[in-house]
């Protein structure tokens, strides 16, 4: 039978206030099974029998889940597109801000009782033998923390064309047209997100659920490969550096030599030297 997982990131990055969330939502939150507090399970069980594929029914797939982090992002089981901005008005409303893109993403769990081992990968889905509230709650972590580190790369992705567009500058007219203000504000920018990545998303904080039982340490650790987390990051922290290495590069040049066109010259030259 099929279990459909959709993803949707509210925000880029901010805050969900899941104490409040869970207070007024209590008769849909799972208690907790282990001590993360940085997301919520919900349950809900107004959704219909009717799914495709072959198997016996499990409780778990009849009902509709939400993993909600709270770094912002929101992952969706069993829940229809057209149904799926119903329940996020009910995260929204403890979200500190939106993105004006929203990211979203598929990915399927099916469950087959017949399955000789505990689960098994496929394209763009996972088979399990058994899906139960912690196999969700495993699911909903590395796919929540794969849509938030997409939002942190595009967040870098933006700073390099900043650098870029001011290269370009260089080059025509051997001037750097953004103050040493604004260039380390985005410097100090940058490394908020790494932080943030570590220690709020917990990239590399592995599953206490994982931890305990051999069963979820292979669902997650299959996904974290199936969704590239450990190479994505490597690219993430690649980019940091070089974000850092401009304007690091630029005052010492600019100390060294105070004519500004000798200056942009060498930071172009730099700058293709990390490349």
């Amino acid at each position: 039978m099929l279990f459909k997982i959709s993803l949707s990131q509210l925000r880029g990055f901010g805050s969900i206030d899941l104490k409040s969330m869970q207070a007024e939502n209590l008769s849909n939150v799972i208690p907790a099974s282990s001590r993360s507090s940085n997301y919520l399970a919900l349950r809900y069980y107004d959704y219909p029998s009717v799914f495709s594929g072959i198997g016996v029914e499990s409780n778990a797939v009849c009902s509709r889940f939400m993993i909600v982090s709270q770094y912002g992002s929101v992952v969706l089981f069993n829940i229809e597109d057209q149904e799926a901005d119903s329940y996020l008005k009910v995260v929204k409303k403890y979200s500190s801000g939106l993105l004006k893109d929203v990211k979203k993403d598929d990915f399927s769990v099916k469950e087959n009782p017949f399955l000789d081992i505990d689960m098994q990968g496929g394209p763009d889905c996972v088979v399990l033998k058994t899906l139960d509230t912690d196999s969700i709650r495993v699911i909903g972590t590395v796919l929540g923390q794969s849509i938030a580190l997409d939002y942190f790369v595009s967040q870098i992705d933006s700073m390099l064309e900043i650098f870029t567009d001011i290269n370009r500058g260089m080059e025509k007219d051997g001037t750097f047209t953004m103050d040493r203000r604004k260039l380390f504000q985005l410097v100090g920018k940058a490394n908020s997100h790494l932080a943030d990545v570590i220690l709020k998303v917990g990239l590399f904080e592995r599953s206490e659920i994982a931890w305990r039982d051999a069963k979820y340490a292979q669902i997650y650790d299959y996904l974290r490969e199936e969704f590239e987390v450990a190479q994505r990051f490597s690219n993430l922290d690649f980019k940091l550096k070089f974000v850092e290495v401009i304007p690091v590069s630029r005052q010492n040049i600019i100390s060294q030599h105070p004519n500004p066109t000798q200056a942009a010259t060498r930071v172009i030259t730099i700058r293709f030297g990390f490349q």
